[in-house]
Formats: C-alpha cells, sequence, structure tokens
C-alpha cells in the first residue's frame, strides 16, 4: 500500500508542477527571454539519443529565436550530475535539462539518495520515445524466436547484456526469467556499445537495447532480433514479433523508455510553452525526420501535455518495476 501511495504521489506532483503558476504572473516574469545564450545541459555523452535531440533542439530553437542555445555534456551518476545542476539552477528559462527516464524514474530506487526530487524540482518540456526496443539473441543460439531463448536458457548457462543496473533490458531479463522459469543472468554495461559488441563476438547470447545501436550487429549477421516490447511491431522490424504475441504478456512487457527536456519548478510558464512548442515545431524538419527514421520511431518530439500524461501514466509501472528488481540502494 504504501508503495501505490508513493507511486501516485509522484505521479500526481509531475502532473502539478505542468500548472503551479498563473498565466499572469508568468508572463510578468518572461520579459523579452531569450535575451542571452541557453544553456542545455545533456546529463549524457555525446553520440547517444539524448545528445542528439539535445543537439537538433538547439539547432532549431537557435535558428527560431536568433540567440545562441548551447549544449553542455555533465555525464556521470546515470544523469544526477547534469540534474543536480539544473535544479540548483535559477528558473528563468536560460538552463535546460535533457535527460532519459533513468533521472526521471529509476534514480529514485536505484541510489540510497539522490540530490534532487523529480517530481518536485522539475517541470516537464518535451520528450522522444526511445523507440521499439529490440531484443536480440547471438547467431549460435538456434531459432529465431522467444521461444528458441527460452529452449537455450533451460538447458545452457545463458547471459544477458543490458544497459545497466534498473534498464528496461535488465527488467525485461528478470521477468523474462519469472515468465518462463529459466535463470539467464544480467551482465550490465556502461553503454550500447561494448554490449553489442560482446553480443556479436558470442560473448553474450542475448541483449536488448536501441534499434539503432542493434542495427550494425544484425546487418552482420550477429545478432538476431527476436521481440519487440510494444503493442505493435515494429515498422523497421515487421517480421519480428511483440513480446506479447509469444506470451510474455506481463505488463512490464509494454514499457517505454523516453528522453526529455525538463526545466527547473518555477520557470515561467510561457518559457516552458515557448521551449515545448519549438520542439514540436522541429518535426518538421529534415534532422528530426532522419532521426526517427535512424532509431526507429513513431513519431518525433511530443509537447509537454503528452509529457506530462507519460509521466503519470508510464511512471510509476516503471518505477515499480525497477523495485521489484530488489537492487541494493548505490
Amino acid at each position: 500500500m504504501t508503495m501505490r501511495i508513493g507511486r501516485r504521489r509522484f505521479a500526481a506532483q509531475a502532473v502539478a508542477a505542468t500548472t503551479a503558476l498563473s498565466s499572469a504572473r508568468a508572463f510578468a516574469q518572461t520579459g523579452d527571454w531569450p535575451n542571452k545564450p541557453v544553456r542545455m545541459i545533456c546529463g549524457y555523452a555525446a553520440g547517444g539519443l539524448t545528445d542528439i535531440f539535445a543537439r537538433i533542439s538547439a539547432e532549431y530553437l537557435a535558428a527560431k529565436y536568433k540567440q545562441p542555445f548551447v549544449v553542455e555534456n555533465k555525464t556521470g551518476a546515470g544523469s544526477i550530475i547534469a540534474a543536480d545542476f539544473v535544479a540548483k539552477s535559477p528558473a528563468d528559462g536560460y538552463t535546460v535539462l535533457f535527460t532519459n527516464s533513468t533521472a526521471v524514474f529509476q534514480n529514485q530506487v536505484i541510489h540510497k539518495t539522490i540530490p534532487y526530487d523529480a517530481a518536485k524540482d522539475f517541470v516537464p518540456v518535451a520528450m522522444l520515445s526511445a523507440g521499439k526496443v529490440p531484443l536480440c539473441i547471438h547467431k549460435s543460439v538456434p531459432g529465431n524466436d522467444l521461444a528458441a531463448l527460452v529452449t537455450y536458457a533451460r538447458n545452457n548457462k545463458t547471459s544477458f547484456g543490458t544497459t545497466g543496473i534498473g534498464s528496461l533490458a535488465h527488467v525485461f531479463c528478470m521477468k523474462l526469467n519469472d515468465t518462463f522459469g529459466i535463470n539467464m543472468e544480467p551482465v550490465h554495461y556502461r553503454g550500447e556499445a561494448p554490449m553489442w559488441a560482446d553480443l556479436s563476438g558470442g560473448v553474450t547470447q542475448a541483449a536488448c537495447s536501441t534499434l539503432q545501436g542493434a542495427t550494425p550487429a544484425i546487418q552482420a549477421g550477429n545478432a538476431k532480433p527476436v521481440a519487440v516490447p510494444t503493442r505493435t511491431r515494429s515498422r523497421r522490424l515487421p517480421e519480428v514479433a511483440t513480446f506479447f504475441e509469444q506470451g510474455a504478456t506481463h505488463p512490464y512487457f509494454l514499457l517505454e523508455s523516453m528522453v526529455c527536456c525538463m526545466v527547473s519548478t518555477g520557470t515561467p510558464r510561457p518559457i516552458v510553452e515557448a521551449l515545448s512548442a519549438g520542439m514540436v515545431e522541429m518535426n518538421e524538419t529534415p534532422r528530426i525526420q532522419a532521426l526517427v527514421d535512424q532509431f526507429g520511431l513513431d513519431q518525433g518530439a511530443q509537447g509537454w501535455q503528452d509529457f506530462a500524461v507519460f509521466i503519470r501514466d508510464m511512471g510509476p509501472l516503471l518505477t515499480a518495476a525497477v523495485k521489484e528488481l530488489n537492487i541494493t540502494p548505490q
């Protein structure tokens, strides 16, 4: 019961934060924003989806507002460093956070203490779905579906690569063990590149992360995609069945991750809406369209309203799923 109340509180606070300021007060504070450079603090290294989203946004907004929007990568501790920096920055629209689901949801479970409260300290601006993340198996595993992995795992030591403790891949690995009575061992990596390299080399027998990250291993014939954790099949992998179609029907197999933009609570509402609208507008640009295609996404950036709904609906599931992993907080 305590966990349920806590999840509801988190979701309610996140949605409530989007309407905390009255329009009159917000407009009075806005002035001629932006009249100086805007810092976009990215919690992850250059080259990943979070960083790419930040840089495309910076380019578009700089052209739109005729002011520099500068991306700064403050990496480390699962985006805690970046999130804490923005949470403690003035709520004036000149310091913006780009992060992902981990900073918003999982960190509160993975770590004993974190220096920010995602529900209280941030207001959602825009989000980008991380897409349909395929579960892949090594070419040495006989078969081309989820049943093939389950059969293999029942008869062989099986390692499952993830992008970190509490990641979606970690959740999927443990829930597959639960569902099918197998004992795959999660192997946690600091990033996608070494994870896919080990799968390609047969060090691990399964792995799960972004389609963009998996594509080279798939194209080289080292990895075989066998399931996607979504309600509908991926348009980039239409031949690959969903988890649900293959008997993995627990709600956790529909969990989604995202990358996002947030600002500190107290930022004037018109600034939040201007940032959000700008990111939705850029969906018409070739760069976002190319990103959507490259990562196999269903759509481009979604505005603050859709982001607030994601926090309300998906947030409690993500948090609960990580809690069930019984991770010893770091």
